[in-house]
């Protein structure tokens, strides 16, 4: 007669292996851990303010001598390759704009990362406790 799954209560006609009971408390805690980090990155997402994708350079009109500087915003949005002129009085608060969305895609990054490994060790485990 078997002690069914010591985890689960279920009776899968097999005695639970101590080592596979280690392994398995192990994913589950990596799956609470990544579910508490996906949870966090959603809240930083939440605090996440204005945002613009791009890059900031400056730019001269004769590059030999400096003169007549110019800043100019280039970025792709929706597979389109796009350039602005950009005043001098607004280059701070775009630098800024550009930082937060880097940031955005790195949390977004992250939180892709944290889902697809969140999914494989609920395959992983639902595999393990499944009556065959």
């Amino acid at each position: 007669m078997s002690t069914g799954n010591l985890t689960t209560g279920r009776d899968n006609g097999k005695t639970e292996n101590p080592s596979d009971l280690s392994h398995t408390e192990t994913r589950r805690n990596k799956f609470a851990k990544i579910e508490r980090r996906i949870v966090a990155i959603k809240q930083e997402l939440m605090g996440i303010g204005e945002m613009r994708p791009g890059s900031l350079t400056k730019q001269y009109r004769t590059k030999e001598d400096k003169k007549w500087e110019f800043y100019q915003l280039s970025y792709t949005h929706k597979m389109k390759s796009k350039t602005n002129y950009v005043r001098a009085h607004h280059v701070a608060e775009l630098r800024e704009q550009i930082k937060t969305y880097k940031q955005f895609k790195k949390l977004v990054e992250k939180w892709i990362d944290l889902s697809i490994e969140h999914s494989k060790i609920r395959v992983d485990l639902s595999n393990r406790f499944q009556l065959k």
